[in-house]
């Protein structure tokens, strides 16, 4: 028979520390003190080893499975940025944006599995998304990151894979004045147009005043960083497009073949080629002011501000091709998997492009909080905030919109794309002019576009806490929490579209507009270097530059409505309108109780974490719907759709409802002095992104063959439910040392599939294999000619098929537009299970320091690469490990990383992918970061920072690693700095 002893205690250490965090601690809880007590000095271990040992006490004490990363001091968090920092966690790896930690994966589940909180309050999206880009936000003004893998009853949810909270500074958590600064420049080895050398500058300064009853905080910091991204990109790749019939030494297939003929398996095309060059500016300011007051002991106020802004502009040169199939084919190389490898396809065209594109993220958050420790067996906490988050792509004051121009010539014999050797592929034009180098004199005018899309997301949230703490019953409760909160979230934005101006597609050509000397002949000896295949061995090892704002002012001044008619060039993105629009609005009410118990079984203290939460949501869905009319043929490779003019768009409205019961519970055990294990148990839910709950159907505005897609929301979509079981043993085995091993594994219910419903839609007639087309073939082939679809369409021209204006449009003979429709449905249980392991170790007072940690994750939500059918896995999930080692003693601070991330699904569908919804896989990567600081003295120290130092590259592809899909490339960045403690 087992001895249980039950034994009521507060749980002193652990409730203290938990309270001086996050979730009942957005306020200040002081400690009481008598005269009796003796003074005791306090001595703060700073730097990397002190970030290690607190972020490890935070780690021992909580409930569940929680991580965090720690400040190494005031204004000093251990990475360049929080993303780069969360990587560090185990479990958490991160994607990348512009060569800089964006979002965060944990445990497998993707960023919009993974909630971000702000001081206990729940963050919204970036722009119309429920996923927060942690790049936005400086890390100067931060004290702590924690990660919470386990359910609990009391976090606001949203947070299926894990809840991350930013806890910042406040003033009279740390009492007198501290003040620091810091200054560094950044060198980006990418770089080409803008300043070699951009600056970072941060200021954090706290203080408490009148017998530290009042305190304010304050931090601001900008940066600047200019940088070159170099990429080659395939939009898409189509599977099983009609293949004509070639002789056999142009067409080699090693697919096996069955009993009546046909070949066995799939065969894949890839829709384009292109290669870019992005000049990147970019800058980031955020600051954050606190104001705290404590008019009576116990009760502290906290008034805060937190807001960003980020601003980043692009200019890029782009060049590539687009391919149509059937008939266009001359020749191709399939592999074993179907893939092509090797193709030669005429018709379309081949263009050079120039793109403005600059985007502004603003994010504010102003809050209000009450924390009152009325007594010992009461505290309450009353928290409120507002706060909003907006993405703009139409930053540019001049150009108010992301502007693209393409210029380029339909006059070729074909297109060889490449892809047998190296790690980029190829894309060589064959000329009419017998040559693989197009003149400046041929280049015309295909189209341009402008786009203006606007989001916004805010969130207003009010929460209620209550703690009461046991000190009447005689059981082994210790506390019971319990609150209610409202939360308001509101997600949307619109698109507005120019249409594709200035011809489009060569019809009509006017390349007398451009002058020879517009047009900069450049070589690839530098691009994509990093690559097998790349630099000069690329192919096509040759592209044009033009100047943006001078191609726009060329075409402005002469393709007017005159000459154009409707088609005149104009660079307004609201030339028709609003093309889309849509908002949810989430109204959430939720209630909570969570209780603490401790008790002995036999030797053994066992604390115990279990609450219940319940949440309520309505959804309403509010989405522009435009009334489509037809799709005209404008030119041999655009189709545009045409919409009802005067005003016949209208809003439709739909409603949704959800509830949900998440219970959890937490048990902890001291198995010895060094030794804890932990079990947990609990549900979680994220809710179904924005654009699947938007309701309403949209269609492209470009329906080319191969690409006539559209989609519908669905407004009453479940959220994600997970329920969760964690087992976790942990050694602490010396001060900053420990070892932990732990499984976890997720059911998640309601898991999201989007299928894809082949349809029409009556009057939509498609011009596309009706009897115009496949008369033109007729004729075209009668000649003994190769019926392209650039012969195709001239040859309906020449047919007397076009309109005044030289398109053609639908009749009510040709057959209707089979359209790819796809919806977002609720559909059965996926599971997820992974090993968690991680050691850190300091070497004594030797100074040096060791850390590494691994995730091996698994389950059944892997996507099916043979198969075509519509499918539902799960994005992010990967395995992943991270490196840390360093040395710190006598004022020098020395500190290397790696960080690896193996491969992983990106997401399902490609933007010009067939129907099959075909997915994105990125390939591993591994990154090499390091830091050096030396103390001159006790106020200044010195340091230098160098980034991706192993000169990493993007590496991505569709079903098979031979469906080429992205390879970007960046380069190291280095910066040195100093930074100035005041004390």
């Amino acid at each position: 028979m087992k001895n249980i002893t039950f034994k009521k205690t507060h749980l002193a250490t652990s409730l203290a520390l938990l309270m001086g965090t996050s979730w009942i601690g957005v306020g200040h809880a002081e400690e009481a003190t008598t005269d009796t007590q003796p003074e005791v000095e306090v001595i703060e271990v700073s730097g990397v080893r002190g970030s290690l040992i607190k972020s490890m006490d935070l780690k021992r004490e909580t409930f569940g499975v929680m991580d965090a990363i720690s400040a190494e001091e005031m204004g000093k968090f251990p990475d360049t940025n929080l993303a780069e920092s969360l990587q560090r966690i185990t479990g958490v790896s991160v994607s990348r944006n512009n060569g800089e930690g964006s979002q965060i994966t944990v445990r497998g589940f993707g960023p919009s599995f993974n909630l971000i909180t702000l001081n206990g309050r729940q963050m919204p999206g970036t722009g119309n998304s429920r996923s927060y880009n942690l790049e936005n936000l400086s890390s100067e003004g931060v004290s702590t990151l924690e990660v919470y893998k386990t359910a609990r009853a009391e976090m606001p949810t949203g947070g299926l894979g894990a809840t991350v909270n930013i806890v910042t500074l406040k003033p009279l958590q740390k009492p007198g004045q501290h003040a620091t600064v810091s200054a560094k420049g950044i060198y980006d080895t990418s770089n080409e147009q803008g300043s070699d050398i951009t600056p970072e500058l941060a200021a954090v300064y706290s203080n408490t005043f009148a017998d530290d009853r009042f305190g304010i905080s304050v931090s601001v910091s900008h940066q600047a960083r200019d940088f070159q991204r170099q990429e080659a990109n395939i939009q898409g790749w189509q599977a099983n497009v009609a293949l004509p019939d070639l002789d056999e030494s142009l067409a080699i297939d090693p697919r096996a073949i069955d009993s009546e003929g046909n070949r066995i398996g799939n065969h894949f095309f890839p829709k384009d080629m292109n290669y870019s060059i992005n000049d990147v500016q970019r800058e980031r300011t955020n600051a954050q002011v606190t104001f705290q007051f404590e008019p009576i002991d116990g009760l502290v106020t906290t008034l805060d501000f937190t807001g960003s802004r980020a601003i980043t502009g692009q200019e890029t040169t782009g060049w590539g091709i687009w391919n149509e199939f059937g008939a266009n084919i001359n020749a191709y190389e399939l592999d074993e998997n179907g893939t092509a490898v090797f193709a030669d396809i005429g018709g379309n065209d081949g263009s050079f492009t120039a793109s403005k594109n600059t985007t502004e993220v603003e994010a504010r958050s102003i809050g209000f909080n009450l924390d009152w420790e009325i007594n010992s067996i009461w505290h309450v906490a009353l928290d409120y905030h507002d706060s909003n988050n907006k993405t703009d792509n139409g930053a540019d004051d001049g150009l108010g919109s992301a502007g693209q121009v393409i210029l380029g010539s339909d006059q070729l014999v074909s297109k060889i794309y490449d892809y047998r050797t190296g790690e980029v592929p190829s894309a060589l034009i064959n000329w009419r002019n017998g040559t693989t180098v197009l003149s400046p004199g041929e280049i015309d005018s295909n189209f341009s576009q402008f786009i203006h899309s606007p989001g916004e997301s805010d969130i207003q949230q009010l929460q209620l806490d209550a703690r009461w703490y046991n000190e009447i019953i005689d059981i082994p409760l210790i506390s019971v929490k319990f609150g209610a909160s409202r939360t308001e979230q509101t997600m949307g934005g619109y698109t507005a579209w120019s249409g594709l101006r200035g011809g489009p597609g060569f019809n009509p050509s006017y390349p007398e507009i451009f002058p020879d000397g517009m047009f900069t002949l450049n070589n690839t000896k530098d691009l994509l270097d990093q690559f097998a295949g790349g630099g000069a061995a690329l192919n096509p090892n040759y592209y044009y530059s033009f100047d943006f704002d001078e191609a726009v002012a060329r075409q402005l001044a002469f393709l007017t409505e005159s000459i154009m008619g409707p088609d005149y060039y104009s660079i307004d993105p609201y030339f028709d309108g609003i093309d889309s629009e849509s908002y949810v609005e989430e109204n959430t009410t939720a209630v909570y109780i969570q209780t603490e118990w401790e008790f002995d079984v036999a030797d053994y203290t066992v604390q115990v974490n279990a609450g219940l939460r319940y949440e309520e949501t309505d959804v309403t869905s509010t989405v522009r719907q435009r009334v489509e009319k037809q799709v005209n043929w404008e030119s041999a490779s655009e189709w545009i759709m045409q919409y009802e003019a005067g005003g016949k768009d209208n809003f439709l409205a739909q409603d949704g409802k959800h509830d949900v019961l998440l219970p959890m519970i937490d048990v902890k055990v001291d198995v010895t002095d060094d030794v804890v294990a932990r079990a947990s148990w609990g549900k979680t839910i994220s809710r179904a992104p924005l654009g699947d709950l938007a309701g309403g159907r949209s269609l492209t505005g470009s329906p080319k063959p191969g690409s006539r897609i559209g989609g519908q929301g669905n407004t009453n979509l479940l959220p994600f439910e997970s329920t969760n079981l964690d087992f976790t043993v942990e050694y602490y085995y010396g001060e900053g040392s420990y070892a932990a091993i732990g499984y976890f594994k997720k059911d998640v219910d309601n898991f999201i599939q989007t299928s894809i419903t082949q349809t029409t839609i009556d009057g939509l007639y498609d011009i596309f294999n009706g009897p115009r087309y496949q008369q033109a073939i007729s004729d075209i082939e009668g000649r003994g000619e190769q019926a392209t679809s650039s012969a195709i369409f001239d040859q309906m021209l020449a047919n007397g098929h076009a309109n005044a204006d030289g398109k053609i449009e639908p009749n009510s003979n040709d057959p209707l537009i089979v359209w790819n429709i796809s919806q977002p449905t609720n559909t059965d249980t996926k599971s997820v299970d992974g090993i968690e392991m991680a050691v850190q170790h300091l070497f004594g007072e030797s100074g040096f320091g060791v850390g590494v940690n691994a995730t091996f994750v698994d389950g059944d939500v892997e996507f099916d690469v043979d198969s075509l059918v519509q499918q539902a896995p799960l994005t992010g999930l990967s395995d992943s490990a991270n490196f840390q080692t360093f040395y710190e003693k006598d004022g020098l601070s020395v500190k290397l990383t790696y960080a690896w991330r193996d491969e992983y699904l990106i997401g399902v569908g490609q933007s010009q992918g067939s129907a099959d919804a075909p997915p994105q896989f990125a390939k591993s990567y591994g990154q090499w970061d390091m830091s050096v600081n030396y103390d001159v003295n006790e106020q200044l120290t010195v340091f230098f920072e160098g980034v991706n130092i192993n000169n990493e590259t993007e590496q991505g592809f569709g079903r098979y690693e031979e469906q080429f899909l992205f390879a970007r490339q960046y380069g190291p960045r280095y910066a040195i700095g100093a930074r100035y403690t005041f004390n």
